[in-house]
């Protein structure tokens, strides 16, 4: 959504205000542009985006907000405040830049190249996305970067050709093989919907999610394991690996029963069983969602992290401690369902919670947790919120 704004009515208003006031302190000036993308949370789904698969994620009501300004010099600065380097370039390129560069000035030279153009800019990034906690920061920056570009270009891109620019730039730049969920997410999501993405055909629809009773809890387990260097891409080769040797192009024409009698060696088989089943458990999960039927929903999460942890191995103990406790407490207390999110080997749980009862659940989780393993979780509630926004500014606006 493009639009302009004053202070008083930006979306995501706490960030959005973070960096224009620290783009103001910076560069002396007030910004002239402001793009704002949110992270998500997926719901059910995981390790599935990959594989032509069902997702079933939220943006959240965390983002990453970018305020930028026009300079004469020709030279580009973007400082992040979650970064000690700041981004110098004349040409946008990613090369002798650091590593957090390439989720900003990706998307940029993909921009560039589908024929925006633009001149050099000032920038200030704000984010509360949580970093390296499966929340999506990644793709939230990549999404407020483009959005950016669109912004000051003056153009609109469509959605599905956006998401797949960012999902591009974090396989060219980035180096990382995902699907599109993370970007299609950030860029199309609605406030008060969950996205039932379909990663085969690459079309979603919005399906309500209804918060009056119940609401979603994220626990951060405060964990990342170096283990998690280099899996994903390892789990994404297994994957093809054993879709290879069904003699299928896809994992939406393969039934369960076809994969537990097929004979691949046990890693191969957990893998593909898991994403197999998984495909199932969305689908499920989705009709569950639209009746409102929370126990059911609660169940396909269990399973979810289940199959993650024991078929397709992207769990740690952090997050089966996690899982656990909140299992332990059950819908009788409050939790229908726990599960990891995002890419695995630490990060964060999603808990399906009765709203009246998360206080409760929250406060138990965080003295749990912390006497099992001797770190401090970070526990909060998210919404169901919209996706990405760029605006002009109202410079005559000083709040």
């Amino acid at each position: 959504m493009l639009s302009s704004a004053t202070g008083a009515n930006l979306p995501f208003p706490e960030i959005a205000q973070q960096a224009i006031s620290a783009y103001r302190q910076r560069f002396g000036d007030s910004p002239h542009w402001i793009s704002i993308a949110p992270g998500r949370v997926n719901l059910i789904g995981e390790h599935v985006d990959y594989n032509d698969g069902l997702v079933l994620p939220i943006a959240i009501d965390r983002a990453t907000a970018i305020a930028a300004g026009p300079v004469m010099d020709g030279t580009c600065r973007i400082e992040s405040l979650d970064a000690t380097e700041q981004i110098r370039t004349t040409d946008f390129s990613c090369h002798q830049q650091p590593a957090w560069a390439a989720y900003m000035l990706g998307p940029l030279l993909l921009c560039r190249k589908q024929g925006l153009q633009f001149k050099a800019f000032s920038a200030v990034i704000a984010s509360d996305v949580p970093r390296g906690a499966g929340l999506s920061s990644s793709a939230a920056l990549e999404v407020a970067s483009a959005t950016l570009a669109e912004l000051i270009c003056g153009v609109h891109l469509d959605s599905l050709e956006k998401a797949r620019l960012c999902q591009r730039a974090e396989h060219e730049f980035a180096g990382v093989p995902c699907g599109i969920m993370d970007q299609a997410t950030s860029v199309a999501a609605r406030a008060g919907n969950a996205l039932l993405l379909d990663c085969q055909s690459e079309t979603w629809q919005n399906i309500p999610f209804g918060q009056q009773d119940v609401c979603l809890l994220i626990a951060n387990t405060n964990v990342r394991h170096s283990l998690s260097d280099g899996q994903y891409a390892a789990r994404r080769e297994e994957c093809e690996q054993a879709l290879e040797y069904l003699g299928k192009s896809s994992y939406r024409d393969i039934d369960l029963s076809v994969v537990e009698a097929s004979g691949l060696e046990t890693r191969l088989l957990q893998r593909a069983r898991h994403v197999v089943s998984e495909i199932v458990r969305t689908r499920q999960a989705a009709v569950a969602l639209q009746s409102g039927d929370w126990y059911r929903f609660g169940k396909l999460m269990n399973e979810s992290h289940r199959s993650l942890a024991d078929d397709y191995q992207v769990s740690c103990t952090e997050l089966d401690t996690m899982a656990k406790i909140h299992w332990d407490l059950g819908p009788s207390r409050g939790v229908f369902g726990c599960r990891m999110t995002g890419g695995g080997f630490g990060g964060c749980t999603v808990s399906l919670v009765q709203a009246e009862a998360a206080t409760t659940v929250a406060d138990h989780v965080q003295q749990t947790y912390q006497m099992a393993t001797g770190i401090e979780p970070e526990i909060f509630i998210v919404s169901p919120s919209d996706g990405a926004h760029g605006m002009h500014l109202d410079r005559s606006q000083k709040s």
